[in-house]
């Protein structure tokens, strides 16, 4: 049977997992302000090899403005741990994304790389306190057999806003 801490403790982990995807649902969607709801104010961000980027009104405003011009993107996270210390988490997440953009509608650009994040509970719950993106691969690829019209698809448009 398990304990009241131990009930808990899974309820947390759940919402700091539902946090990390929500984060990244949104920004395939282009909710600005579902992004941002996700974000503490004060957070530090780095993804990859670019400055630091701090607040989460900056990091909101970052991401709009760097997928501006895509038509979709796809991103695909695994929560591979999240561990607990009273109201702060930390989590590794494994990320593969794959982004088209408006100036070349055959080409899929993929990401792959790990969130090292920190998470700290707010009374209106868990928010992405540190963010660190560690790009470990990326690549552009072409559709140049034609099979994305072979199957019936190119993708559904930007999402209004």
């Amino acid at each position: 049977m398990r304990t009241a801490a131990e009930i808990e403790a899974g309820l947390d982990r759940a919402d700091v997992t539902e946090v990390l995807y929500r984060y990244a649902s949104c920004i395939d969607k282009r909710d600005v302000d579902g992004i941002r709801v996700t974000l503490a104010d004060d957070l530090w961000a780095q993804y990859g090899n670019v400055d630091p980027i701090v607040g989460g009104d900056a990091v909101a405003n970052w991401i709009d403005e760097g997928t501006r011009e895509c038509v979709w993107q796809h991103h695909l996270l695994s929560v591979y741990h999240v561990d607990l210390v009273a109201d702060h988490a930390t989590a590794l997440i494994y990320h593969t994304s794959h982004q088209v953009f408006r100036a070349s509608p055959e080409t899929v650009h993929v990401l792959v790389g790990r969130y090292h994040n920190q998470l700290r509970r707010k009374a209106d719950g868990w928010k992405i306190s540190r963010l660190l993106f560690e790009i470990l691969w990326g690549e552009r690829r072409v559709d140049s057999t034609g099979y994305l019209a072979a199957v019936g698809g190119s993708g559904p448009q930007v999402y209004p806003r």
